[in-house]
């Protein structure tokens, strides 16, 4: 599949040091947070990790592309609720990679049509978009 270019409406900028024990900030000084490595390995707390911020801005993305795809559908799903699981681990080829599991609540809506849902804002999602072949990802109306 060739890669499609875009015309952006908003670019952020976010600025790493130090890598996953260090510190994350975006240009315009809303985002600042230090970062520590998953697991706390030496046992500190108080940040956030990389794997947080891509779950945090992929389950906002999707309940986006959930909203939409509750509109197409003349369904209100403004009460839902989008949980985003990353992992990291090794992959088959032994090298690190991501899995994303994604879980849709949406409260007085049957299962059937929250996974209808859920799966319409999957294909337009671009986080999923972005990942789609790329890494697992699931998706599961709960």
């Amino acid at each position: 599949m060739a890669v499609q270019k875009i015309e952006p409406s908003y670019t952020a900028r976010v600025t790493a040091v130090g890598a996953r024990n260090g510190h994350v900030s975006s240009d315009d000084g809303v985002l600042s947070h230090d970062l520590k490595t998953p697991g706390g390995k030496s046992g500190e707390t108080g940040a956030t990790n990389p794997e947080q911020l891509f779950a945090a801005g992929y389950a906002a993305c999707f309940q986006g592309a959930l909203f939409g795809a509750g509109r197409k559908h003349e369904i209100d799903v403004s009460a839902s609720k989008v949980e985003v699981d990353v992992s990291i681990g090794k992959a088959e080829d032994s090298r690190s990679s991501l899995a994303v599991a994604i879980r849709v609540t949406i409260p007085d809506i049957d299962r059937e049509t929250t996974q209808t849902l859920a799966d319409a804002a999957h294909e337009t999602c671009p986080y999923s978009r972005a990942t789609r072949g790329n890494i697992e990802v699931t998706v599961e109306a709960t």
